[in-house]
């Protein structure tokens, strides 16, 4: 947390009170509540009467000599018991001809309530101290609305600029100097800000963390709701925020406004965050590039089950995320959707060891329609998880041109060449290959002749059900097989010729997709 920050508190703790030059010179001791000495001091007043609590509004310092208590015990306790009840946040006794000497009465009562008790050894004027603390009370408190409109304008600015989510809470982060997580009202993780490795060890530890989701914030845990017109649906958190509680508090209202009215303008949605945090992941699951130990903890804070389990990567072509998540919900599979590039949709399931990772997958298969499920085989180790996405993705890519008679889930050993060929697709060699091969129906007239020669090679050169599939006679279909024939200058009937061309048919599919 930087200095700078710290300084924008609009309060003092009594702490930070006891060492200030003034005061140190009247050689300050604390005789009384020596753990509580963090409290907020709102306000400094001097008071003398017994029942000073009535004139106090809690948060405030009081400065007394003790002039009307001397002689009195009773008095003594009820003035400390007034303090604690108006909720004061120190007692300073100057001593001098009303008590020399610390008080043991009123000690030991404030020891009882908890209440710091300060006495100074040395007098100085009382007018002093209260000009010094309420200057610097104000100064701060001026210096923390300024910081508070100073944030509003700058999120402002982003949401004007059409920013995303991220981009905001960077921001957010950036001006708190601590981790930020944004959550659902389940308390799992929807986005994260602010240094890479403090944010993972706030994720680390998040299921403790959301345990405790309603507990103090005096250490540094600001929370503030998400939501408008009388619905809830998350909460903002800075994480182990090291400044002032009331700034921090003062920031994460700032921050709450802002993503509130960021939702709205952009016609987003709760759901979408989360949409976006699942894609998030599983793009950096499928990618590599982000190392699987470090991804743990964000699956882990999604509310993924992770101890123990069996993952089953799979890839949808052409499905929606809306519908596979709710197929999920339906059979009762703890999982994440996120929608990737070119029309796939990843889906990561998390078993227990002991159900059947085949069969349930095949259940979530068969409740989808016009889709291809590509699988990969299932892994015990999160570190697999990513070479398991990818082999996903690849099977996914090999059947994305519509492969005919394949399984409702589709796996490596399913693929062949047509797997082979994608993962050569790159190559060179390959694409040299395939243009040298298919050069004569290349050009824009031989598109028809191509969709042919595809469908021909794709059914084992069943020239019945071409004929079908394209809904032409056989007379129509061997005059176009022929025509084929003559512009690639191949014999289809020989094996070896009709393979070639067929990887060759299989690499140009490759490339265009």
């Amino acid at each position: 947390m930087s200095t700078t920050l710290e300084s924008l508190a609009p309060t003092l703790s009594v702490r930070q009170v006891l060492m200030l030059e003034r005061v140190l010179a009247g050689e300050p001791e604390v005789v009384a509540g020596a753990g509580q000495l963090d409290r907020a001091v709102r306000w400094v007043h001097v008071a003398e009467a017994a029942d000073v609590g009535v004139m106090l509004s809690g948060g405030e310092m009081v400065l007394t000599t003790g002039v009307l208590l001397a002689g009195d015990d009773d008095k003594q306790a009820e003035y400390i018991r007034s303090l604690h009840r108006a909720e004061a946040s120190a007692v300073v006794l100057g001593l001098g001809r009303a008590f020399p000497t610390p008080p043991d009465v009123m000690r030991r009562a404030a020891e009882r309530c908890g209440l710091p008790m300060v006495v100074l050894h040395r007098p100085f004027p009382f007018a002093e101290l209260t000009e010094e603390v309420q200057a610097r009370l104000v100064r701060r408190k001026f210096a923390a609305v300024s910081m508070s409109e100073a944030v509003r304008t700058a999120l402002t600015g982003l949401i004007t600029a059409g920013a995303p989510l991220q981009r905001m809470l960077d921001e957010i982060a950036h001006h708190s100097g601590c981790p930020v997580v944004v959550t659902n009202l389940a308390h799992r993780v929807l986005a994260t800000a602010g240094e890479r490795s403090a944010v993972e060890d706030v994720l680390r530890d998040w299921e403790r963390i959301a345990r405790q989701a309603g507990g103090s914030e005096g250490d540094g845990w600001i929370r503030a709701e998400l939501g408008g017109r009388g619905e809830r649906w998350g909460q903002i958190m800075l994480c182990g925020y090291r400044g002032d509680t009331a700034t921090g508090r003062l920031l994460a209202d700032r921050a709450a406004e802002s993503l509130v009215l960021h939702r709205m303008l952009g016609g987003t949605s709760a759901h979408t965050w989360e949409e976006q945090s699942a894609q998030s992941l599983l793009t950096d699951l499928v990618s590599g590039v982000v190392p699987a130990r470090q991804l743990l903890p964000r699956a882990r804070a999604a509310g993924l089950p992770v101890n123990r389990r069996t993952f089953v990567p799979l890839v949808v072509r052409d499905g929606d995320p809306a519908e596979l998540d709710r197929v999920l919900r339906l059979l009762g599979l703890p999982g994440i959707v996120a929608e990737l590039a070119d029309g796939a949709t990843a889906v990561l399931l998390s078993l227990a060891r002991d159900q059947d990772a085949t069969v349930l997958t095949a259940n979530f298969a068969a409740r989808l329609s016009r889709t291809v499920v590509a699988a990969a085989d299932p892994r015990t180790a999160w570190d697999d998880v990513p070479a398991g996405m990818r082999e996903a993705r690849h099977v996914a890519d090999a059947v994305a041109s519509g492969a005919l008679d394949l399984p409702a889930v589709v796996r490596l050993k399913d693929v062949h060449l047509r797997g082979l060929v994608r993962l050569l697709r790159d190559d060179p060699h390959v694409q040299s290959f395939a243009e040298r091969e298919l050069d004569g129906l290349l050009c824009g007239a031989g598109d028809d002749l191509l969709a042919v020669l595809r469908t021909y090679l794709g059914t084992g050169r069943n020239k019945s059900r071409t004929a079908q599939l394209h809904h032409v006679s056989r007379p129509a279909l061997y005059r176009r097989l022929e025509a084929i024939q003559g512009r690639l200058g191949v014999d289809l009937d020989d094996f070896e010729q009709a393979a070639s061309v067929h990887i060759a048919l299989l690499a140009h599919d490759a490339q265009q997709a």
